[in-house]
């Protein structure tokens, strides 16, 4: 039998992937591999096991994607999702959109127009999204000084990040500090 690839939204963190992972045994399919948003698994599911798969995966928060596009979208999300929340360098060293073409196989500008369509938002803006909330992420940690989570979330300095932090949440990162503010989950960020 031949793998098949299945794509879950929502899937955000290694806790999302164990969680999928107990659904797809549950429902006997055998998993080859997990990532963020996407499973392979040892056999395609038959027709007669996808809608108690999805009933099962929407009770623990995720979904199963089948449109195309949708897909598209769920690996765009979780590719940046894995890389600003799950890789602290490698946001710095590559090029998002060489990223993601790469990844996708296909050109970036209609990766970009398509999830504009879509979300309602550019990928650049999903991207800067994603990034805030690993800052305010590292500040709850209170582990590292303002200036090292600058640099180790990408941004050129502590006032270019303070300047994104402030458009983005209204408060610099050391007010947000203070205060003691929640973070979003990330399947809701964006």
């Amino acid at each position: 039998m031949t793998a098949h690839r299945l794509t879950i939204r929502n899937m955000v963190c290694d806790r999302c992937k164990a969680a999928v992972t107990r659904v797809l045994e549950a429902q006997g399919l055998p998993v080859a591999h997990v990532e963020l948003g996407e499973v392979e698994l040892m056999r395609e599911p038959r027709a007669d096991e996808l809608p108690a798969l999805r009933d099962a995966l929407q009770v623990a928060g995720f979904d199963l994607v089948d449109d195309r596009d949708a897909t598209t979208i769920e690996r765009i999300k979780a590719s940046i999702v894995k890389l600003v929340h799950h890789d602290d360098d490698a946001h710095r060293r590559i090029k998002l959109s060489d990223h993601l073409s790469g990844l996708l196989h296909k050109e970036y500008s209609g990766l970009a127009a398509l999830f504009t369509q879509v979300e309602g938002i550019t990928i650049e803006q999903y991207f800067l999204l994603q990034r805030m909330e690993r800052v305010k992420e590292l500040i709850k940690y209170d582990e590292l000084t303002i200036s090292e989570i600058a640099d180790r979330t990408g941004f050129s300095s502590v006032a270019h990040l303070s300047a994104q932090f402030k458009k983005f949440t209204g408060m610099t990162p050391t007010a947000f500090k203070a205060l003691g503010h929640a973070r979003k989950p990330l399947d809701r960020v964006g």
